[in-house]
C-alpha cells in the first residue's frame, strides 16, 4: 500500500475512492482507501479529535493514523514506533468499522461536515489564543525568550505547552510552569489569571472583528506533508505547523473567549468559540 492521498486540509468532505487493504483493528475492521477526506487522529500529538462519517454507507467507529515499515509490518496509532514521516514508511488513514468492506470495492466517503465544522472553528480559535497569551504575558520574561512566535513576541505556548485538546468549538490547552521554564526566564508568580485572560480576550475579539481570512498551506498530497495554519492578522500574517482542520475567516468563529486557571505548577486555558 501507497501512503494516503488526504484532501481534507483543502476543506473537503466527501469523495469516493477504493479500498486498497484492510488492517487489524481489534474486533473491528480497519479499512484503508487510496484516498480519503477523512482527517485521523494524529499519533504523535493527538490534539484534534478524528472525523466522524460513512465509508461505503457503514459509521466510522473511529479514523487513526497507521505506519506501514520497510518491511511490511502495520502499525497502528499509539503503537507506532517512529516519529511521522519516517523515510522508507507508508502513512495510512485507517477508517475503522464493525463490519468489513472487501479490498478493491469502490466506496462513498462522507464526513459528518457539522462535526467537522465545530473542530475547525475549535481549532483556530486554539491557535488565535495561543499567540493572544503570548502577547498577554511577553512582559514576565526576564531574560530573552528562547523562541518567539510568528508576531515576533516571546512564544510561552510552545516553551511551556504540555498538551492540547480541540473539542466542539472549544479547545482545552495546558501549560506547565515549573522550574526549566522559570530557568528561562519566565516570571510565572506574575501571572494573574483574570487580569491576563482581560487582556486574552480583548485582543480576541479584535481579531474576529478584523474578519480575515485563514488557510492552510499544503505542500503536496501526503498524510505526513508538513502543513501550515496562515492567518492574515492586523498585526501581520502569521503561521503554525499545524496537521489539522480550520475555518476560512475568523468572522466564522463568533464570540471567543477564554478562562484561565493557575495551578501549583500549571496554567489551563479554556477557549470556547459562542456563536
Amino acid at each position: 500500500m501507497n501512503s494516503t492521498v488526504v484532501t481534507f486540509p483543502t476543506g473537503q468532505v466527501s469523495g469516493r475512492s477504493e479500498i486498497v487493504g484492510t488492517v487489524p483493528a481489534g474486533d473491528r475492521h480497519g479499512l484503508v482507501v487510496a484516498e480519503t477526506p477523512f482527517h485521523p487522529l494524529d499519533h504523535t500529538w493527538p490534539d484534534q479529535p478524528a472525523d466522524r462519517g460513512l465509508i461505503g454507507g457503514l459509521p466510522v467507529a473511529d479514523c487513526v493514523t497507521a505506519g506501514l515499515s520497510p518491511s511490511g509490518e502495520i502499525f497502528l496509532a499509539a503503537d507506532i514506533p517512529v516519529r511521522r514521516g519516517e523515510d522508507g514508511w507508508q502513512w495510512l488513514v485507517v477508517h475503522v468499522t464493525d463490519t468489513a468492506l472487501p479490498v478493491g470495492a469502490q466506496v462513498e466517503l462522507e464526513v459528518d461536515a457539522g462535526y467537522r465544522a465545530a473542530l475547525s472553528a475549535g481549532h483556530t480559535a486554539c491557535h488565535l489564543a495561543a499567540l493572544a497569551l503570548n502577547m498577554a504575558v511577553a512582559d514576565m520574561w526576564r531574560k530573552a525568550a528562547p523562541r518567539l512566535d510568528a508576531l515576533g513576541n516571546p512564544d510561552f505556548d510552545q516553551s511551556a505547552i504540555t498538551s492540547s485538546r480541540i473539542s466542539s468549538y472549544a479547545s482545552l490547552d495546558e501549560y506547565r510552569l515549573g522550574k526549566s521554564l522559570r530557568k528561562k526566564g519566565f516570571a510565572a508568580d506574575a501571572l494573574e489569571p483574570s487580569a491576563v485572560a482581560a487582556v486574552v480576550n480583548e485582543r480576541l475579539k479584535e481579531w474576529v472583528a478584523a474578519d480575515v481570512p485563514v488557510w492552510i498551506d499544503v505542500p503536496g498530497p501526503g498524510l505526513t506533508a508538513r502543513r501550515t495554519w496562515h492567518c492574515a492578522l492586523p498585526e501581520g500574517e502569521v503561521s503554525i505547523p499545524c496537521g489539522g482542520t480550520h475555518v476560512r475567516r475568523t468572522s466564522e468563529l463568533g464570540t471567543v473567549t477564554v478562562a484561565l486557571e493557575l495551578g501549583e505548577q500549571a496554567l489551563t486555558m479554556q477557549t470556547l468559540c459562542q456563536h
